[in-house]
């Protein structure tokens, strides 16, 4: 016995030594292959992202701009290398497009810059009454597409529109604003707030110690105007910047009052392209390079005028600006020019649309015009008027979903640590998509899906409702994008692993974690998102499926053929549905989410 037991438990201690390690052997193996498995595939929806990314962002633009110097390449035409299309755009009529673009851009962004600084002078340094009032307005007319703020006007001046049903004769009005400086204005309304928030961003950041210091001087308040301008130098030239680049690629306008006064614009050069026949998509791709080389001209100058220069204005020892007490004459003209401001921008485009829509007959050949709401009966009831609301509806709830969820995972993309590379090439697409016109976007997706290559890979998306959509969420995307950087940047990497350390998985995490944190940026930006294509131009005229117009081109065929009154009340339904989804959607927010995700990100 006493022999036995070392042999015992020798025996023993292998046999317990096997036993312990065969599981974690087998379990290893087992979990090895898994990783290994896993692994290959982690890195699955980062390059399904990417494909997306390049399907409709970069490949339909590309293409389409290349197309422009060899027609060849893509059966356009005989030449392989050529700059044919280019010689056409600086000639003729296109170059008076071009040069009309330039002049309007270069007059609004002016216009809107100086302007802007004035109402951020007034908002941000003096106890003006309303400031919030002028802070909404500025945030009302950069959410109200430029093509109804036209059509708003026009249907003021017009001949036989609302003025001349009234027995008010605009004259001479109407003969200027139809031309360059009513396009101007509209474009002026339309730039304003890009130029207010940037310079009202920056006058928060100066103190007040510079102007004390002009006075000190000997210097007025002139003086002290001009001064606090050079400080701000980088914001007057990024508003006027953006303005400029803003008024030479926007199509609302150019479809709508440049078109009605024959004032041709570079916009709408493009889209005549495209839309002759046969189609000149050399001539269109060439256009689309103006324009791309107009607004990194705009950007290239910006860069010049502040280089080698600093504006380091803000210190430890800067003193907030005290608000300058406006009295008797002063406060009525503060309060006249920002009355001003919202009449213009918002008031008479807004009455102009809603009294036209009130208007039995505006348009036709009746001599009797009365008040009636026969319109918003025949827009409630008409299919033609109708149906185009609900399908613009659908349009826009499936592109606000999918843009925002692409646009989580690009601001994620874009914040996250250790993707240097992938992260500035995201960006570098993302900004430069910012900078394309609308209209370029759709020309290049009617080019792209057009090609012979698409058809033989059996992928049919021209004239559909798909490729519409995917032409929504390529457009809204970037500026998405931008918006949700901020807040998905400041979500911390433990925040999800606390939640995966408590038992979730990894889509679990994110929404016990993670989405509380985001959810009313994530809301804002769906709503913003909504609202826009919701009363979408360019992407619309172009690429909506035959017999099936959305909203905004349903309200300019209606106008086309002098139904004023039916397409003004299907502008007055269309703002008045994106305006009461807005507040139903943030009420039911406010109802039905959980207490913690309405207190974070909340001002109240």
């Amino acid at each position: 016995m006493p022999g036995s037991t070392p042999t015992s438990s020798k025996q023993d201690g292998t046999l317990t030594d096997t036993l312990a390690a065969s599981p974690p052997i087998a379990a290893g193996s087992r979990g090895d292959r898994t990783r290994m498995a896993l692994s290959r595939f982690s890195g699955a929806p980062l390059v399904v992202f990417w494909i997306l990314i390049a399907a409709i962002l970069a490949v339909p633009v590309l293409l389409f701009l290349a197309v422009a110097f060899s027609p060849r390449l893509f059966d356009q035409g005989p030449e392989w290398f050529t700059l044919s299309g280019f010689s056409q755009a600086f000639s003729g009529p296109l170059l008076q497009g071009v040069l009309d673009s330039v002049f309007v851009g270069v007059s609004s962004a002016v216009a809107a810059a100086a302007i802007g600084f004035a109402v951020a002078w007034l908002v941000v340094r003096t106890d003006v009454m309303g400031r919030r009032l002028w802070t909404g307005v500025m945030f009302a007319l950069l959410l109200a597409p430029s093509y109804l703020v036209a059509l708003g006007w026009e249907r003021l001046l017009e001949p036989e529109g609302v003025l001349d049903v009234a027995g008010v004769h605009p004259g001479g009005l109407r003969t200027l604003f139809y031309g360059p400086f009513g396009v101007i204005v509209v474009l002026t309304a339309k730039g304003l707030p890009f130029a207010y928030l940037a310079i009202s961003a920056a006058l928060r950041g100066l103190g007040e110690e510079f102007e004390q210091a002009v006075r000190v001087h000997g210097g007025g308040p002139i003086a002290a105007t001009r001064f606090t301008i050079a400080l701000i130098a980088p914001a007057v030239w990024s508003a006027l910047a953006i303005v400029f680049a803003e008024s030479v690629s926007d199509f609302g306008v150019a479809d709508t009052l440049a078109n009605d006064a024959h004032f041709p614009v570079a916009t709408y050069s493009l889209f005549n392209a495209v839309q002759a026949f046969p189609i000149q998509f050399s001539v269109a791709a060439a256009v689309g390079w103006v324009l791309l080389g107009l607004v990194a001209l705009a950007l290239l100058t910006q860069g010049w005028a502040l280089r080698s220069r600093s504006y380091r204005v803000f210190g430890g020892r800067s003193r907030p600006a005290r608000r300058l007490h406006l009295r008797g004459l002063g406060r009525v003209a503060a309060l006249a020019g920002l009355t001003a401001v919202l009449v213009i921008g918002i008031g008479i485009p807004a009455f102009g649309a809603v009294s036209a829509s009130l208007i039995n007959g505006l348009g036709s050949l009746i001599t009797s015009h009365g008040l009636t709401l026969a319109n918003y009966n025949r827009v409630l009831n008409s299919p033609n008027l109708r149906d185009p609301l609900v399908y613009s509806a659908q349009l826009a709830l499936i592109a606000a979903t999918v843009t925002v969820m692409l646009a989580a995972i690009s601001a994620r993309v874009l914040s996250r640590r250790g993707t240097h590379v992938s992260a500035r090439l995201l960006d570098m697409t993302l900004l430069t998509a910012v900078a394309l016109p609308g209209i370029v976007f759709a020309a290049g997706y009617i080019f792209t899906f057009n090609l012979p290559v698409f058809t033989q890979l059996g992928i049919q998306l021209y004239e559909t409702t798909a490729l519409l959509v995917i032409g929504y969420i390529a457009t809204a995307l970037p500026s998405t994008s931008r918006v949700l950087l901020g807040s998905v940047s400041q979500i911390q990497e433990s925040l999800a692993e606390a939640g995966r350390v408590h038992g979730s998985g990894v889509f679990g995490a994110w929404i016990r974690t993670v989405l509380p944190v985001l959810a009313r940026p994530l809301l804002a930006a769906w709503l913003l998102v909504f609202g826009a294509t919701l009363l979408e131009l360019p992407m619309s005229q172009l690429l909506y499926p035959p017999g099936q117009p959305p909203v905004s081109v349903a309200i300019t065929h209606a106008l086309a053929n002098y139904d004023f009154a039916g397409g003004t009340a299907m502008e007055v339904v269309a703002v008045l549905g994106a305006l009461v989804i807005v507040a139903a959607v943030w009420t039911l927010f406010r109802v039905l989410a959980p207490a913690g995700w309405r207190r974070i990100g909340s001002s109240a």
